[in-house]
């Protein structure tokens, strides 16, 4: 039996969770999913320029875990800009760090009560107004 993952610390809470390319309809595009851990992780090293080790120690993740975390997201991301495809931000093994809201805890999210589907909430925008993108019935707020 596999050894239980351990929750990787994230630290910013990504405001918008879905992207896609111009001109081309939802329906008509393919979707590569990003977890919130890798988002952070590209976050880390891409963007804040961290190197592996502190950005791994950051993430309470090995420096090994870190990289093969990194090579997944930057390979699901080539995927959606080389072949067209939306990027959607969700889902993961982490918890949500940081000031106020949230700390220490994991991340809020929005519950179809219907099928089940489950995704980040965004900040701001209540759970209440969200359609379920498989069903579409009305989301309600999860933990």
């Amino acid at each position: 039996m596999p050894r239980p993952r351990r929750f990787r610390k994230v630290w910013f809470e990504p405001t918008t969770t879905y992207f896609k390319p111009l001109g081309i309809r939802i329906i008509d595009l393919g979707e590569v999913i990003l977890t919130v851990d890798e988002f952070e992780a590209i976050r880390l090293k891409d963007l804040l320029e961290l190197d592996q080790v502190k950005a791994a120690k950051k993430m309470n993740i090995s420096q090994p875990t870190f990289n093969r975390l990194i090579a997944s997201a930057r390979k699901k991301i080539a995927d959606a800009l080389v072949n067209g495809k939306a990027i959607r931000i969700q889902g993961g093994s982490f918890k949500m760090m940081g000031r106020g809201r949230g700390f220490g805890g994991p991340a809020r999210s929005c519950v179809c009560p219907k099928c089940g589907y489950k995704e980040i909430k965004v900040r701001g925008e209540p759970c209440i107004r969200k359609k379920c993108p498989k069903c579409g019935s009305m989301m309600i707020r999860g933990n």
